[in-house]
């Protein structure tokens, strides 16, 4: 990295400011790795609550604990602490091969008995695991040696798909046992390439590499992960060098920053979606209200306009990367045909429909910003709606209750790209995720959970979207592509996952 004496005097201001508060002091040299992070960490449990399906802090959890079988960048699965796994001829029984060597932050070994006690205790309802509908699925976990059997209550074709994704993670037997829920969130261990050092809620948190990882010891030893919600902070921190790395900021300050020397810049489009969910209550329930909406955006024109071009415009719950993403299946921008709608069940722009949407602010690049240009795009045909702002913790909350209101814009992440992930429990009534309650919807979504026919399992997929599209249940719009600033002393490999993970970052 290289300093001038104005930004050699930054730094020391810098790092007088964080002297007080505890954080790392900064040299030519990068000893320790400031990031910027766009969100906080609510829990050290990757396993319950809420904020274990948020997309956005897997990198948290990526980084002190492994999940069953991890990803690569491209999303290709690899070998993690599961090793090679399958079904049985009948596909009564399932059976993994835990990986042997690996140890536990605090020394202890990692055995298949933690493994099999991580996915019982998921499939307990007891204990709080969002995904419990997925893990529950299977029963009589054992361990023999290094191998782990359960037996298949319920075939759920994506079940080691999800060993990859949210609350897919290998926790401590010993180690939870000896201390209760409370002390494992008050000194968290994994076995995954970093250790917390540090934890200040709502502030910062350290973390210190595990130089016996078995994937072989991070680059960095130290890593300081500042949680700074506002985009604008952002900008501020990697501009200033207060950090080194940050994400999600504006994409024009990214095309402005980039070109500065001194930093980098990396947009990569990750499986993330940015959608306006539908809550089938009030104004809602009228499908000519709902199609109304959808055709009066003008999707690329927003890329275009408020995204400098970074995104890719979607009709259907499926990014082109997914599995089931079905080309044919259009929503298009025609206003006039808003119009009509409206008319049809009669409101127009002298008597409009009236709603409330719900957006965070700053959470995602231009996620208000976009929420307030759609708003403008449906006053033109017919429809005011009132812009409600809350935080991503609170969308969990009210979605978790199906008490969000008429519309709510969120990044729905689905790393594993399979249809169940997406339109599966975003559009399934009984799904936590889900507020759409629709039964047609439902009888066409309930066979699909345990279909053995892969091929015939995808196009009933694309059936279910088309019809989704048809009727208007919800409202896609966009893939997201990640924008990640870094000085030039750091290099960072982007995963598509959007988890930003800083085991990726090297000197460069």
């Amino acid at each position: 990295m290289k300093l001038s004496r104005r930004s050699l005097l930054k730094t020391s201001v810098a790092a007088a400011a964080f002297a007080t508060v505890g954080l790392p002091s900064f040299a030519q040299a990068i000893d320790e790795l400031v990031i910027a992070y766009n969100v906080t960490l609510p829990s050290w449990d990757p396993t319950v609550g809420p904020s274990a399906v948020n997309p956005t802090i897997q990198g948290f959890y990526q980084s002190v604990f492994d999940l069953y079988i991890p990803q690569n960048p491209d999303l290709s699965f690899g070998k993690g602490i599961i090793t090679d796994y399958g079904w049985n001829d009948d596909q009564s029984q399932i059976w993994m091969d835990v990986r042997e060597g690996v140890t536990w932050h605090n020394g202890d070994p990692l055995t298949a008995e933690d493994v099999a006690w991580s996915l019982t205790r998921a499939g307990n309802p007891d204990t709080g695991n969002p995904i419990q509908f997925i893990w529950g699925k299977v029963a009589n976990v054992k361990a023999e040696g290094n191998r782990v059997t359960a037996d298949v209550v319920e075939y759920e074709p994506t079940f080691f798909k999800w060993m990859s994704f949210l609350t897919g993670y290998v926790l401590p037997k010993k180690y939870y046992e000896e201390v209760g829920a409370e002390g494992f969130e008050a000194a968290p261990i994994g076995s995954g390439p970093y250790m917390v050092e540090k934890f200040e809620r709502n502030a910062f948190v350290r973390l210190k590499a595990n130089e016996n990882y078995w994937g072989g010891a991070p680059e960095f030893k130290t890593v300081t992960i500042k949680f700074v919600t506002d985009a604008a902070s952002r900008v501020a921190e990697i501009e200033s060098g207060n950090s080194h790395v940050t994400l999600e900021v504006p994409y024009e300050e990214f095309d402005r920053l980039k070109a500065k020397d001194g930093i980098d810049g990396v947009a990569t489009p990750i499986s993330d979606i940015g959608m306006i969910f539908i809550n089938d209550i009030d104004v809602m329930l009228d499908p000519n209200v709902r199609k109304a909406a959808a055709h009066a955006i003008d999707k690329q024109l927003i890329i275009d306009r408020l995204l400098s071009g970074y995104g890719v415009a979607i009709d259907t719950l499926q990014t082109p990367d997914y599995v089931a993403y079905d080309p044919s299946i259009k929503v298009p921008y025609d206003p006039e045909l808003s119009k009509k709608l409206l008319a049809d069940s009669g409101y127009s722009t002298d008597k409009p429909v009236k709603f409330t949407i719900q957006t965070t602010k700053g959470f995602k690049p231009k996620d208000y910003e976009m929420i307030q240009a759609i708003v403008g795009l449906w006053r033109k045909v017919g429809i005011e709606a009132e812009i409600e702002v809350y935080e991503i913790a609170k969308h969990y909350e009210l979605r978790a209750a199906d008490q969000l209101a008429p519309m709510a814009f969120y990044n729905w992440g689905n790393a594993v790209g399979d249809p169940t992930t997406s339109t599966g429990f975003a559009m399934f009534g009984p799904s936590p995720h889900s507020v759409w309650d629709g039964k047609e919807t439902f009888d066409m979504i309930l066979p699909l959970w345990g279909e053995k026919d892969e091929a015939k399992r995808i196009e009933g997929w694309k059936k279910v979207d088309a019809w989704i599209a048809e009727d208007a249940e919800v409202i896609p719009l966009l893939q997201y592509v990640q924008p990640i600033l870094s000085v030039s002393g750091v290099k960072v490999t982007p995963h598509h996952s959007g988890a930003l993970l800083p085991y990726l970052m090297t000197r460069s």
